[in-house]
């Protein structure tokens, strides 16, 4: 009977024997979970670019990502208090873009104007790339959502003793997980196929999901026109 089978199907290797759960995949699955987040680490550190989107969870701030990320720099959305304004980073050079609102506020201005001066100040910025000069608080602040290696490297890591957890898929790739402290320090998903990137994670005490996708795919990055931007020199007007 075994023989049979064997001669019926050639992925069958002896009769009582399951498939190799690692077979045609990049073996990380065979390894330590301590080495897996180190194969992780190092593809998500030699990657050209990616897109990370997705929520965090910061001093009792949620923001909503979506942002492509290169050395160069990077560009996409940020949403937080109900605000969502782009970013872009260009080299050093930093731009933020957002509707009139968001430089509007009831911060308790004895005038009513708002913090930008007035109404008519804010409507000037709607959908206007406003530069960031590199003085201003803000700038590390922002500037920080847009950096590669800054960003991967504050939230790849688990926390707690680490172990390996169940396969399956993310996506379209068939993927292993890690988990710190049965997941109370973060569980992350890392592929199995290709190269091991990290491809999704849920940070420790529920502090956000990340999708981190378009792993080597390029991008245009772009300064905008002069008609497309305001400099406000050397701060940026309060908001």
């Amino acid at each position: 009977m075994c023989a049979g089978l064997v001669a019926a199907s050639t992925s069958l290797t002896g009769c009582g024997g399951g498939e190799d759960p690692d077979a045609g995949t990049n073996g990380v699955g065979k390894l330590s979970a301590s080495k897996i987040q180190g194969k992780a680490d190092k593809a998500a550190g030699g990657a050209s670019a990616v897109r990370l989107s997705g929520t965090v969870v910061s001093k009792n701030h949620t923001y909503t990502l979506d942002m492509r990320l290169k050395g160069e720099g990077g560009t996409g959305s940020v949403t937080s208090k109900g605000q969502t304004f782009q970013l872009l980073r260009v080299g050093e050079e930093l731009y933020l873009k957002a509707p009139a609102e968001f430089w509007t506020h009831d911060g308790g201005d004895t005038d009513g104007k708002s913090a930008s001066g007035d109404g008519a100040a804010a409507a000037k910025l709607d959908d206007k790339y406003v530069k960031v000069p590199q003085g201003d608080p803000a700038y590390q602040q922002l500037s920080g959502f847009t950096d590669k290696d800054r960003l991967l490297g504050g939230m790849l890591t688990l926390h707690g003793t680490l172990a390996k957890g169940d396969r399956g898929k993310t996506g379209r790739f068939r993927s292993i997980k890690i988990t710190g402290d049965e997941g109370a320090g973060g569980t992350l998903s890392v592929s199995l196929d290709g190269k091991p990137y990290p491809l999704r994670l849920e940070r420790g005490g529920h502090a956000g999901t990340l999708r981190l996708t378009d792993w080597n795919e390029d991008f245009p990055l772009k300064e905008p026109g002069k008609d497309e931007m305001v400099d406000y020199g050397k701060q940026l007007p309060t908001s």
